[in-house]
Protein backbone atom coordinates (compact mmCIF):
# COMPACT_ATOMS: atom_id res chain seq x y z
CA UNK A 1 0.00 0.00 0.00
CA UNK A 2 1.31 3.81 -0.72
CA UNK A 3 2.65 4.81 2.93
CA UNK A 4 1.14 8.66 1.83
CA UNK A 5 -2.37 7.67 1.08
CA UNK A 6 -2.19 5.09 4.31
CA UNK A 7 -1.26 8.06 6.11
CA UNK A 8 -3.99 10.37 4.62
CA UNK A 9 -6.61 7.79 5.04
CA UNK A 10 -5.82 7.50 8.77
CA UNK A 11 -6.37 11.42 8.89
CA UNK A 12 -9.51 11.19 7.59
CA UNK A 13 -10.77 8.45 10.13
CA UNK A 14 -9.13 10.52 12.99
CA UNK A 15 -10.80 13.78 11.68
CA UNK A 16 -13.96 11.88 11.14
CA UNK A 17 -14.09 10.77 14.34
CA UNK A 18 -13.59 13.95 15.91
CA UNK A 19 -9.84 13.10 17.24
CA UNK A 20 -8.19 15.97 18.52
CA UNK A 21 -6.30 18.15 15.80
CA UNK A 22 -2.50 17.42 17.06
CA UNK A 23 -3.55 14.03 16.35
CA UNK A 24 -4.51 14.54 13.15
CA UNK A 25 -1.65 16.78 12.11
CA UNK A 26 1.08 13.92 13.19
CA UNK A 27 -0.06 11.61 10.47
CA UNK A 28 -0.57 15.14 7.91
CA UNK A 29 3.17 15.85 9.31
CA UNK A 30 4.42 11.97 8.18
CA UNK A 31 2.78 12.12 5.00
CA UNK A 32 4.61 15.54 4.22
CA UNK A 33 7.77 14.51 5.21
CA UNK A 34 7.88 10.89 3.29
CA UNK A 35 6.45 13.28 0.63
CA UNK A 36 9.52 15.03 -0.28
CA UNK A 37 11.69 11.89 -0.28
CA UNK A 38 12.89 9.85 -3.28
CA UNK A 39 11.06 6.35 -3.24
CA UNK A 40 14.68 4.63 -2.96
CA UNK A 41 15.26 6.99 -0.15
CA UNK A 42 12.88 6.21 1.84
CA UNK A 43 13.33 2.42 1.42
CA UNK A 44 16.82 2.25 2.41
CA UNK A 45 14.97 3.77 5.92
CA UNK A 46 12.71 1.59 6.23
CA UNK A 47 14.84 -1.88 5.45
CA UNK A 48 17.81 0.18 8.03
CA UNK A 49 14.77 0.30 10.37
CA UNK A 50 15.52 4.48 10.42
CA UNK A 51 12.12 5.55 9.13
CA UNK A 52 11.69 7.75 12.50
CA UNK A 53 14.61 9.86 12.22
CA UNK A 54 12.95 11.88 9.49
CA UNK A 55 11.37 14.84 11.41
CA UNK A 56 7.55 14.62 11.81
CA UNK A 57 7.67 10.93 12.03
CA UNK A 58 6.73 9.76 15.29
CA UNK A 59 6.95 5.76 16.27
CA UNK A 60 3.34 5.19 15.38
CA UNK A 61 3.43 6.87 11.96
CA UNK A 62 6.68 5.18 11.29
CA UNK A 63 4.92 1.98 12.31
CA UNK A 64 2.55 2.44 9.31
CA UNK A 65 4.88 3.26 6.54
CA UNK A 66 6.80 0.63 7.51
CA UNK A 67 4.19 -2.12 7.39
CA UNK A 68 2.51 -0.11 4.13
CA UNK A 69 5.78 -0.28 2.45
CA UNK A 70 5.96 -4.00 2.80
CA UNK A 71 2.48 -3.93 0.56
CA UNK A 72 0.05 -4.77 3.15
CA UNK A 73 -2.91 -2.43 4.99
CA UNK A 74 -1.42 -0.89 8.56
CA UNK A 75 -2.83 -2.45 11.47
CA UNK A 76 -3.82 0.74 12.47
CA UNK A 77 -5.24 1.89 9.32
CA UNK A 78 -7.43 -1.78 9.57
CA UNK A 79 -8.52 -1.09 13.01
CA UNK A 80 -9.70 2.06 12.04
CA UNK A 81 -11.90 1.20 8.71
CA UNK A 82 -13.44 -1.68 10.58
CA UNK A 83 -14.82 1.47 13.71
CA UNK A 84 -15.70 3.83 10.83
CA UNK A 85 -17.89 0.72 9.24
CA UNK A 86 -20.22 2.29 12.10
CA UNK A 87 -22.62 4.98 10.99
CA UNK A 88 -21.97 8.41 12.80
CA UNK A 89 -25.37 8.84 13.86
CA UNK A 90 -27.71 6.87 15.61
CA UNK A 91 -30.95 8.20 12.91
CA UNK A 92 -31.55 9.26 9.77
CA UNK A 93 -30.71 7.09 7.76
CA UNK A 94 -33.20 7.50 5.09
CA UNK A 95 -32.07 11.09 4.51
CA UNK A 96 -28.83 10.13 4.67
CA UNK A 97 -28.80 7.88 1.32
CA UNK A 98 -30.61 10.68 -0.01
CA UNK A 99 -27.85 13.33 0.37
CA UNK A 100 -26.26 14.44 -2.60
CA UNK A 101 -23.75 17.13 -2.14
CA UNK A 102 -22.53 19.61 0.79
CA UNK A 103 -22.89 23.37 0.07
CA UNK A 104 -20.42 24.79 2.39
CA UNK A 105 -16.72 23.41 3.21
CA UNK A 106 -13.42 25.07 3.89
CA UNK A 107 -10.35 24.53 2.48
CA UNK A 108 -6.68 25.69 3.60
CA UNK A 109 -6.75 28.58 1.76
CA UNK A 110 -8.62 30.26 4.73
CA UNK A 111 -9.23 28.12 7.84
CA UNK A 112 -9.46 24.98 6.44
CA UNK A 113 -6.56 22.28 7.26
CA UNK A 114 -6.05 20.71 3.73
CA UNK A 115 -5.65 21.70 0.30
CA UNK A 116 -8.74 21.65 -2.16
CA UNK A 117 -7.89 18.48 -4.05
CA UNK A 118 -7.35 16.58 -0.63
CA UNK A 119 -11.56 17.90 0.25
CA UNK A 120 -12.78 16.92 -3.29
CA UNK A 121 -10.70 13.33 -2.90
CA UNK A 122 -12.59 13.25 0.44
CA UNK A 123 -15.67 13.89 -1.10
CA UNK A 124 -15.32 11.29 -4.23
CA UNK A 125 -14.69 9.00 -1.89
CA UNK A 126 -18.44 9.46 0.27
CA UNK A 127 -20.01 9.27 -2.94
CA UNK A 128 -21.14 13.20 -3.56
CA UNK A 129 -22.26 14.48 -6.65
CA UNK A 130 -21.05 17.98 -6.10
CA UNK A 131 -18.98 19.93 -3.07
CA UNK A 132 -19.45 23.50 -2.80
CA UNK A 133 -15.71 25.43 -2.28
CA UNK A 134 -16.92 28.43 0.26
CA UNK A 135 -13.87 29.70 2.14
CA UNK A 136 -14.48 32.90 3.77
CA UNK A 137 -14.82 36.69 2.55
CA UNK A 138 -12.05 39.09 3.48
CA UNK A 139 -13.81 40.83 6.32
CA UNK A 140 -12.60 37.59 8.20
CA UNK A 141 -9.30 38.17 8.38
CA UNK A 142 -8.89 35.72 11.87
CA UNK A 143 -9.89 33.13 8.98
CA UNK A 144 -7.51 34.38 6.09
CA UNK A 145 -10.64 35.85 4.57
CA UNK A 146 -9.96 35.76 0.48
CA UNK A 147 -9.67 39.26 -1.66
CA UNK A 148 -11.27 39.18 -4.74
CA UNK A 149 -7.74 38.93 -6.20
CA UNK A 150 -7.22 35.41 -4.33
CA UNK A 151 -10.86 34.09 -4.59
CA UNK A 152 -10.09 34.99 -8.78
CA UNK A 153 -6.89 32.26 -8.33
CA UNK A 154 -9.17 30.22 -6.31
CA UNK A 155 -11.43 29.91 -9.68
CA UNK A 156 -9.26 28.95 -11.57
CA UNK A 157 -8.29 26.23 -9.47
CA UNK A 158 -11.74 24.96 -9.49
CA UNK A 159 -11.97 25.02 -13.11
CA UNK A 160 -9.13 23.09 -13.38
CA UNK A 161 -10.34 20.60 -11.24
CA UNK A 162 -13.70 20.09 -12.54
CA UNK A 163 -12.46 20.03 -15.92
CA UNK A 164 -10.35 16.97 -14.93
CA UNK A 165 -13.11 14.80 -12.80
CA UNK A 166 -16.34 13.70 -14.63
CA UNK A 167 -17.92 12.27 -11.35
CA UNK A 168 -18.33 15.03 -9.13
CA UNK A 169 -18.80 18.75 -9.44
CA UNK A 170 -16.69 21.45 -7.35
CA UNK A 171 -18.99 24.38 -7.34
CA UNK A 172 -17.26 27.98 -7.07
CA UNK A 173 -18.88 29.32 -3.68
CA UNK A 174 -17.85 31.75 -0.76
CA UNK A 175 -19.35 31.93 2.75
CA UNK A 176 -19.66 35.62 2.81
CA UNK A 177 -20.01 37.22 5.90
CA UNK A 178 -22.96 39.31 6.57
CA UNK A 179 -21.47 42.99 7.88
CA UNK A 180 -23.07 44.67 10.21
CA UNK A 181 -24.99 47.24 8.07
CA UNK A 182 -26.38 43.92 6.09
CA UNK A 183 -24.27 44.36 2.92
CA UNK A 184 -22.37 40.91 2.16
CA UNK A 185 -18.57 40.95 2.23
CA UNK A 186 -17.43 40.74 -1.55
CA UNK A 187 -18.45 42.74 -4.65
CA UNK A 188 -21.56 42.03 -6.17
CA UNK A 189 -19.51 41.55 -9.54
CA UNK A 190 -17.62 39.01 -7.69
CA UNK A 191 -20.72 37.08 -6.63
CA UNK A 192 -22.57 37.08 -9.24
CA UNK A 193 -19.82 34.94 -10.90
CA UNK A 194 -20.12 32.00 -8.28
CA UNK A 195 -22.24 29.22 -8.04
CA UNK A 196 -22.93 29.19 -4.06
CA UNK A 197 -23.37 31.97 -1.88
CA UNK A 198 -23.68 30.97 1.75
CA UNK A 199 -24.29 34.42 3.88
CA UNK A 200 -23.43 34.28 7.61
CA UNK A 201 -23.23 36.35 10.95
CA UNK A 202 -20.04 35.78 12.53
CA UNK A 203 -19.34 39.24 14.52
CA UNK A 204 -20.66 41.21 17.02
CA UNK A 205 -23.00 38.09 17.85
CA UNK A 206 -24.83 39.73 20.92
CA UNK A 207 -26.49 42.74 19.21
CA UNK A 208 -29.83 43.37 20.30
CA UNK A 209 -32.53 41.32 18.70
CA UNK A 210 -33.51 44.47 16.25
CA UNK A 211 -30.33 45.23 15.11
CA UNK A 212 -29.44 41.36 14.25
CA UNK A 213 -33.06 40.71 12.47
CA UNK A 214 -32.11 44.25 10.75
CA UNK A 215 -28.64 42.61 9.63
CA UNK A 216 -29.62 39.25 8.52
CA UNK A 217 -32.69 40.55 6.47
CA UNK A 218 -29.98 42.31 4.69
CA UNK A 219 -28.44 39.85 3.58
CA UNK A 220 -31.30 37.31 2.92
CA UNK A 221 -32.51 40.41 0.59
CA UNK A 222 -29.17 40.41 -1.06
CA UNK A 223 -30.18 38.66 -4.55
CA UNK A 224 -26.80 36.72 -4.28
CA UNK A 225 -27.78 34.85 -1.62
CA UNK A 226 -28.61 30.91 -1.57
CA UNK A 227 -27.68 29.95 2.14
CA UNK A 228 -28.72 31.28 5.32
CA UNK A 229 -25.63 30.11 7.67
CA UNK A 230 -25.26 28.92 11.03
CA UNK A 231 -28.25 31.17 11.45
CA UNK A 232 -27.83 31.48 15.79
CA UNK A 233 -24.34 31.31 15.72
CA UNK A 234 -24.42 29.22 19.01
CA UNK A 235 -21.93 26.58 20.17
CA UNK A 236 -23.08 24.11 22.28
CA UNK A 237 -20.11 22.01 22.70
CA UNK A 238 -15.98 22.06 21.63
CA UNK A 239 -12.41 23.12 22.27
CA UNK A 240 -13.91 26.99 21.62
CA UNK A 241 -15.94 26.32 24.21
CA UNK A 242 -20.07 27.11 24.75
CA UNK A 243 -21.71 30.47 22.80
CA UNK A 244 -25.34 30.90 23.50
CA UNK A 245 -27.99 31.88 20.50
CA UNK A 246 -27.70 35.38 18.82
CA UNK A 247 -31.26 37.02 19.82
CA UNK A 248 -33.40 38.04 16.15
CA UNK A 249 -36.86 37.89 14.85
CA UNK A 250 -36.77 34.43 13.89
CA UNK A 251 -40.50 34.26 12.58
CA UNK A 252 -39.25 37.43 10.21
CA UNK A 253 -36.03 36.07 9.10
CA UNK A 254 -37.68 32.76 7.82
CA UNK A 255 -40.55 34.46 6.41
CA UNK A 256 -38.09 36.77 4.12
CA UNK A 257 -35.86 33.28 3.46
CA UNK A 258 -38.98 31.69 2.25
CA UNK A 259 -39.78 34.72 0.20
CA UNK A 260 -36.51 35.42 -1.40
CA UNK A 261 -35.48 31.13 -1.89
CA UNK A 262 -32.75 31.71 0.42
CA UNK A 263 -32.46 28.14 1.99
CA UNK A 264 -31.40 27.63 5.88
CA UNK A 265 -28.79 25.52 6.32
CA UNK A 266 -28.58 23.03 8.77
CA UNK A 267 -25.57 23.05 9.64
CA UNK A 268 -23.72 19.29 10.48
CA UNK A 269 -20.88 20.39 12.83
CA UNK A 270 -21.27 18.74 16.15
CA UNK A 271 -20.48 21.95 17.96
CA UNK A 272 -23.14 24.38 16.46
CA UNK A 273 -25.73 22.12 15.90
CA UNK A 274 -27.56 25.14 14.47
CA UNK A 275 -30.17 26.09 13.82
CA UNK A 276 -31.86 24.42 17.32
CA UNK A 277 -34.80 21.98 16.48
CA UNK A 278 -37.27 25.03 17.88
CA UNK A 279 -35.85 27.16 14.75
CA UNK A 280 -36.12 24.03 12.37
CA UNK A 281 -39.30 23.42 13.19
CA UNK A 282 -40.33 27.26 12.83
CA UNK A 283 -38.89 27.18 9.07
CA UNK A 284 -40.02 24.39 8.30
CA UNK A 285 -43.72 26.24 9.17
CA UNK A 286 -42.71 29.45 7.42
CA UNK A 287 -42.50 27.32 4.32
CA UNK A 288 -38.60 27.70 3.88
CA UNK A 289 -35.60 25.36 1.42
CA UNK A 290 -33.34 23.84 3.92
CA UNK A 291 -29.58 22.64 3.23
CA UNK A 292 -27.97 20.08 5.10
CA UNK A 293 -24.18 21.25 5.32
CA UNK A 294 -21.21 19.48 6.59
CA UNK A 295 -19.22 22.84 7.06
CA UNK A 296 -15.97 21.10 7.16
CA UNK A 297 -12.70 22.15 7.46
CA UNK A 298 -10.97 18.73 7.31
CA UNK A 299 -11.32 16.42 4.44
CA UNK A 300 -12.77 13.53 7.61
CA UNK A 301 -15.20 16.50 8.68
CA UNK A 302 -17.64 16.19 5.57
CA UNK A 303 -19.25 12.94 6.83
CA UNK A 304 -20.58 15.05 9.57
CA UNK A 305 -23.64 15.44 7.17
CA UNK A 306 -24.71 12.34 8.98
CA UNK A 307 -25.77 14.90 12.03
CA UNK A 308 -27.29 16.82 10.17
CA UNK A 309 -29.54 14.40 8.40
CA UNK A 310 -30.53 12.62 11.86
CA UNK A 311 -31.52 15.69 13.50
CA UNK A 312 -33.65 17.00 10.44
CA UNK A 313 -35.17 13.31 9.72
CA UNK A 314 -36.68 13.20 13.79
CA UNK A 315 -37.59 17.06 13.09
CA UNK A 316 -39.79 15.91 9.94
CA UNK A 317 -38.06 17.74 7.05
CA UNK A 318 -38.81 16.69 4.00
CA UNK A 319 -36.29 15.08 1.52
CA UNK A 320 -38.14 17.40 -1.43
CA UNK A 321 -37.34 20.60 0.42
CA UNK A 322 -33.87 19.83 1.30
CA UNK A 323 -31.66 20.90 -1.71
CA UNK A 324 -28.85 19.27 -0.76
CA UNK A 325 -30.67 15.74 -1.76
CA UNK A 326 -31.70 17.41 -5.15
CA UNK A 327 -29.52 16.00 -8.41
CA UNK A 328 -27.00 18.46 -9.51
CA UNK A 329 -29.45 19.44 -12.71
CA UNK A 330 -32.02 20.42 -10.38
CA UNK A 331 -29.52 22.31 -7.68
CA UNK A 332 -27.96 24.28 -10.28
CA UNK A 333 -31.13 25.49 -11.75
CA UNK A 334 -32.20 27.15 -7.96
CA UNK A 335 -29.32 28.16 -7.67
CA UNK A 336 -29.45 30.13 -11.19
CA UNK A 337 -32.30 31.78 -10.38
CA UNK A 338 -30.54 34.17 -7.98
CA UNK A 339 -27.72 34.70 -10.74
Amino acid sequence: MDPIEALEEISFWLERSQAPSFKVQAFRKAADAIHQLAPEELRRLVDAGRVTSLKGVGARSGEVITQAMADAVPDYLADLRERGKEALAAGGGTLRTALRGDLHSHSNWSDGGSPIEAMVAAARTLGREYLALTDHSPNLTIANGLSVERLEKQLGIVEGINASLEDIRLLKGIEVDILEDGTLDQTPEMLARLDVVVASVHSKLRADRQTMTQRMLGGIRDPHTNVLGHCTGRLVQGSRGTRPESEFDAAKVFTECAEWGVAVEINSRPERQDPPDNLIKLALDAGCLFSIDSDAHAPGQLDFLQYGAERAEALGVPKERIVTTWPLEQLTEWLSLKK
